[in-house]
């Protein structure tokens, strides 16, 4: 058995890979970069050969461009929404028996900070979601001509693998750094922010979770907990025994994207799946991370 895997450099192809090991399949990763093997999602071409050639019990669409930038509005749309087609269609033309995982994300949802479920409705609020809606509406249509393809709309999720300019690995960097000696200052945005900070492993778990069942196939995968920004940085810098209020800075006028992101789980903890990982032992995990 054959997993493929697109978008296997971040954090959710690397866990996913992982599990597929111990779950006895084969996981081939497909990336633009890293150590993967060099495929390029939005070339059709290239994607249907790959399909034809491993006839994969499972395609994990995970690559997308990790941001709602407008500036990325071009490399999302290839990304996601081109992505998803070529996938879909390769998979109906050659090998129909596929089973089919598109990532989906919080963002794509009218958020008016009440949490967020499968029923929500879209809003187009960034080129972003926009990709992400499109790549929905081409699974649910395929779907209805007999592919078994899954929707898994992920929140805000965390891992020592993370890069260093997201927020989560921006103040554990710092803390680990001042802990080290360093006299310098966290510069950080609006702190009060609220969302979920849910370990990948634990969402590549949901997501196989999903995948592996045949009555649910759009589904949110998030724990259901927020917590504050601040949150974060006071347990980062707790485990490393410093009072954060010493070291970190506000930055003024900051502009968030929005004020609190937190899903519904309920249809996914239906299904016997639920994280394990809590906020303290992430963020010791991260901070115990080279």
């Amino acid at each position: 058995m054959i997993a493929l895997i697109f978008g296997a450099n971040g954090q959710d192809g690397y866990y996913l890979n992982e599990l597929c090991k111990t779950k006895g399949i084969k996981p081939i990763g497909l990336s633009r970069s890293g150590d993967w093997i060099h495929a390029d999602v939005s070339n059709y071409e290239q994607v249907e050969g790959l399909i034809k050639e491993h006839k994969p019990i499972y395609v994990f669409h995970l690559a997308a461009k990790s941001t709602t930038r407008h500036d990325a509005v071009f490399e999302n749309h290839a990304a996601i929404s081109t992505g998803t087609l070529n996938i879909l269609e390769a998979v109906y033309k050659h090998n129909p028996t596929s089973k089919v995982f598109i990532t989906g994300s919080g963002v794509q949802f009218y958020n008016d900070g009440n949490p967020i479920s499968e029923d929500t409705p879209f809003e187009a609020s960034s080129t972003y979601a926009i990709a992400r809606i499109q790549s929905v509406y081409a699974a649910r249509y395929y779907r209805s001509i007999g592919i078994k393809v899954y929707v898994g709309y992920l929140f805000h999720h965390e891992s020592p693998l993370r890069k260093p300019n997201h927020v989560s690995q921006k103040v554990v960097l710092a803390a680990k750094r001042i802990a080290n000696g360093s006299d310098e200052k966290l510069e950080i945005g609006d702190i009060s922010v609220e969302k979920e900070w849910t370990f990948a492993g634990d969402v590549a778990r949901g997501i196989m979770t999903l995948i592996e069942q045949n009555r649910v196939f759009e589904a949110v995968i998030g724990s259901g907990k927020i917590h504050t920004i601040k949150d974060w940085i006071e347990v980062c810098f707790s485990i490393l025994g410093l009072d954060w209020t010493r070291y970190v800075e506000q930055t003024a006028n900051f502009q968030t994207e929005y004020k609190r992101l937190v899903s519904n789980p309920t249809l996914m903890q239906s299904l016997n799946w639920q994280p394990n990982i809590d906020l303290r032992q992430l963020a010791a995990m991260m901070i115990e991370a080279k």
